[in-house]
């Protein structure tokens, strides 16, 4: 008679809801190489864009291509969560209908990235079901999530942030001329963006907020992501990235070595530039800034992951003007996470290679759940 197999069960789940479906695709291919099959039981869930769950054999060859795009597809298979506290093993329903355990989940790792991934939803379903995971909570994933509430926390925990006006469809039908009225007090280039999307989805640069069709249309751009928006005035300074790890019951936080997004070939740092367009931007690491602006950032940084009561991982960024004044621009509580994301290579530059920075992650989520209690 077999033994059973002593590896813990991590999940590595993916895909998902958003427009942000392929970059999650990319990222699972780099977790799943990096997790140690000899050390753990690896399970890669795929999400389809209908939320349908399913097991994705071949998740480790998906990559970036601007002609095909990876994607979970259907197969006629669906996992099912159990929603309860009794540590039940997730099942599987096959294509003929029958129903099977699959098995009992230690820890999941999800890098579902937007809305219905970080947003806490899937937080929501992982506390159900009293099981470990990656990342921070319900609350947190939340409110760093709708960059309206992020903001105000910022700003409340006296954290240095932009100014902001926030707009909801409503308001714009009701009310537009206050609405424009506001948004106009802000500068003379603006930045339009979802307030709950990530990867700079929806995000609309506005050279001329006087010219009311440019304006209508960045609204109109944002509105299609989220039913909510937030308008920023532009900073001129330098974009300036730090991650930190750390738990929320035993070390504090940590944050790597700052990093620079310098965009050459483009208005701003866009989707496209992101992911399509390598050639567009320079990533400089650590970044080219002097000591006191560095430890700033970092201190920042750390700040930030505790004003929202992080846990496992954020990627913090900042703007540093040539002042050498520091402003949070945001918290991304569940950043991209392929091996050439910005925040695995702040951690390479900082000493911690892609695996065990994978490794780590997976050890802070199984602390923090068991100090949960």
């Amino acid at each position: 008679m077999n033994s059973p197999d002593p590896r813990p069960v991590v999940a590595v789940l993916f895909g998902g809801r958003s427009s942000e479906h392929s970059v999650s695709c990319v990222t699972a291919a780099g977790v799943l190489k990096a997790l140690d099959d000899e050390r753990y039981r690896v399970l890669p869930i795929g999400m389809t864009r209908d939320g349908v769950c399913r097991i994705v054999e071949d998740a480790e060859g998906f990559r970036f291509d601007p002609e095909l795009m990876p994607e979970v597809v259907d197969d006629g298979t669906e996992i099912i969560f159990p929603l309860d506290v009794r540590r039940s093993p997730l099942r599987v329903r096959g294509a003929d209908g029958m129903v099977e355990d699959l098995a009992v989940v230690d820890v999941f790792f999800p890098v579902l990235h937007g809305p219905f991934g970080e947003d806490g939803t899937v937080q929501g379903v992982f506390e159900l079901m009293d099981v470990p995971y990656v990342g921070s909570g319900v609350l947190s994933s939340a409110i760093g999530m709708d960059k309206r509430f992020m903001k105000a926390v910022l700003r409340d925990a006296g954290l240095p942030t932009s100014p902001w006006e926030p707009v909801t469809v409503r308001q714009l039908r009701t009310d537009r001329a206050s609405v424009v009225e506001r948004i106009r007090t802000l500068g003379s280039t603006l930045f339009v963006k979802p307030a709950n999307a990530g990867s700079s989805m929806g995000v609309t640069k506005v050279s001329d907020p006087s010219d009311d069709a440019a304006l209508d249309a960045a609204l109109a751009e944002a509105f299609a992501h989220d039913s909510a928006a937030i308008v920023e005035p532009m900073i001129v300074g330098r974009e300036i990235e730090c991650g930190v790890i750390g738990t929320r019951f035993h070390e504090g936080p940590r944050a790597s070595v700052p990093g620079e997004i310098e965009v050459t070939g483009a208005d701003f740092y866009d989707f496209d530039t992101k992911y399509m367009n390598a050639d567009a931007v320079r990533i400089s690491c650590p970044a080219d800034i002097d000591a006191a602006a560095s430890a700033r950032v970092q201190d920042l940084a750390c700040r930030t992951f505790d004003a929202f009561d992080c846990s496992g991982l954020a990627r913090v960024d900042t703007f540093v003007t040539e002042s050498g004044e520091v402003l949070v621009n945001e918290i991304n509580t569940l950043p991209g996470f392929t091996p050439t994301s910005m925040f695995p290579v702040l951690w390479e530059h900082s000493g911690m290679r892609y695996e065990e920075l994978v490794e780590a992650l997976v050890d802070i989520a199984l602390r923090d759940h068991r100090a949960a209690g």
